[in-house]
């Protein structure tokens, strides 16, 4: 067995975990808008356009332990994630969406779905890209390690 804590082992598949989440978000949206008929409104394509690219540059960058794309992929989660939010908010704060960008098609404040009166849609992209920055983070933490322990064996052989 080995004796690595688990941040050891998160940060070492972090590529791959931020990848299946990217993974189950797209498929728990398609399946909704596919299978339920659940038709998206206006903030659920913006939320839509910053996850799915994610599935296959997760993907690549996983499979080449590729750990650059983490940089790129950032902004993709915190403007996604961003996105989230004030689409939760405009669905549970009374008065709000009346500042929000859904004037034509279905409403962006419907909540097609309400678990436990608070565990809606948005809320779950929202976690789907908390989960893949804090992935992408830890990994970062990882290439950083890396390139740490290759500057003490130059070091040392000089």
């Amino acid at each position: 067995m080995s004796s690595q804590p688990a941040r050891s082992i998160i940060r070492e598949y972090a590529l791959y975990l931020a990848w299946l989440v990217s993974i189950v978000a797209t498929a728990g949206s398609l399946y909704l808008s596919e299978v339920m008929l659940f038709e998206p409104c206006r903030l659920c394509w913006f939320q839509r356009i910053f996850m799915y690219p994610q599935v296959i540059l997760l993907g690549i960058a996983a499979y080449r332990d590729d750990r650059n794309i983490i940089r790129y992929l950032l902004p993709l989660n915190i403007i996604g994630g961003c996105i989230s939010l004030f689409h939760y908010a405009d669905q549970k704060i009374p008065g709000f969406s009346a500042i929000a960008p859904c004037r034509v098609g279905v409403p962006c404040n419907v909540d097609y779905l309400d678990w436990f009166g608070f565990i809606t849609i948005p809320l779950m992209a929202l976690v789907a890209f908390i989960l893949i920055t804090v992935f992408l983070i830890l990994g970062r933490g990882k290439q950083n390690e890396e390139e740490n322990e290759l500057e003490y064996e130059l070091t040392e052989q000089d």
